[in-house]
């Protein structure tokens, strides 16, 4: 089978692709990713010699493109993906995140092939209490959310209208090797090495369900092979810890890896304004993969964790490399006047 998997320079793409080649030496790989700023090759290098695996680079945005492509199914991790970029500009989020998907819908109808979009749990929204399964309703409350809840409702629409062979898959928060130093864990860690203020939204009490990115590519695996057509699955790591926790648990880690003083560390965190439209809790339940698939998460929190920050302390050139770029005009513009404040 060659599988066009698209955003796969990414950072759950890459992972993907590193496992897929890994398990499945019969499938071939094409790799679709625009290398926007979060798509880095730095992230194939161990592949980019393999004879199952090739990178072409271009945008999901275009038609022509995708339909000079020869594959036999599409796995669809491209997106734009940050909510903070989202709220300062959320048009690139419709154009990829919506355009884009409906373009690979079209692709896969033509070819009459399977295709897998990969979403996420925030389309539900928030939740006070209790879990979110896969009959929630989807009442997205940011613009990123709202663009990933319009591409699956576009998924499901190719599903009941063209009788297609779809799969939705929606995760939780992940955390590993190779994501983007703006979002939460990594960039904990590279202020927590380099002595920088740690910024905490608003009271540090927004919940969220952790999942190591390898156990995630493992549940898009099995919902790719086995997965039921027209069916979402919800998959989790059954791991709700408060942002302020994950802060304390990674400077605590830092600390004992590094030397570094604990008490320093704990000292660079620093609460800043919400961001506007902030969910307070994610929670999702994961019983159906578990129990239509066999799927669980395979490696404990405190184990990702650790090995998570081992990871980025022996990787100071590749973060280094990015937050020096485009990424440092990002975070004065995000960060900026809220630390001002």
């Amino acid at each position: 089978m060659k599988i066009l998997i698209t955003g796969g320079a990414g950072f759950i793409g890459s992972n993907f692709i590193r496992h897929i080649i890994s398990e499945y030496p019969q499938h071939a790989i094409v790799n679709l990713d625009n290398l926007t700023y979060a798509g880095n090759l730095e992230n194939m290098k161990d592949v980019e010699g393999h004879p199952n695996y090739q990178f072409i680079r271009g945008d999901i945005c275009n038609r022509q493109l995708l339909g000079s492509l020869d594959f036999d199914a599409i796995i669809n991790f491209a997106a734009e993906s940050h909510v903070d970029r989202s709220i300062l500009d959320s048009f690139p989020f419709l154009q990829t995140n919506v355009i884009g998907t409906q373009n690979l819908l079209e692709a896969a109808k033509i070819r009459g092939c399977r295709m897998l979009q990969v979403s996420t749990d925030e389309v539900y929204g928030s939740i006070e209490k209790g879990l979110f399964t896969e009959e929630s309703p989807i009442r997205p409350n940011s613009p990123y959310a709202a663009s990933k809840a319009s591409a699956d409702l576009l998924v499901r629409a190719y599903h009941e209208t063209f009788g297609m062979d779809v799969l939705i898959t929606r995760c939780s928060n992940n955390y590993g090797p190779y994501q983007f130093p703006e979002k939460l864990i990594p960039l904990v860690i590279s202020h927590a090495i380099t002595d920088k203020p740690v910024p905490v939204y608003g009271d540090g009490k927004n919940v969220r369900d952790w999942i190591f990115v390898l156990d995630h590519c493992k549940a898009i695996d099995a919902v790719f092979h086995h997965g039921k057509s027209g069916e979402i699955y919800n998959a989790g790591g059954k791991k709700e810890l408060q942002n302020i926790d994950i802060v304390t648990k990674l400077l605590a880690l830092v600390a004992e890896k590094t030397g570094k003083d604990k008490e320093s560390l704990r000292h660079l965190i620093t609460f800043v304004k919400d961001r506007p439209g902030h969910d307070r809790r994610y929670a999702i339940d994961p019983s159906k993969i578990e129990r239509e698939l066999g799927w669980t998460p395979e490696t404990g929190f405190e184990e990702g964790l650790a090995n998570t920050v081992d990871w980025y302390l022996s990787h100071r050139l590749w973060w280094e490399r990015i937050i020096s770029g485009e990424y440092r005009d990002y975070y004065k513009t995000q960060y900026g006047e809220r630390f001002s404040e």
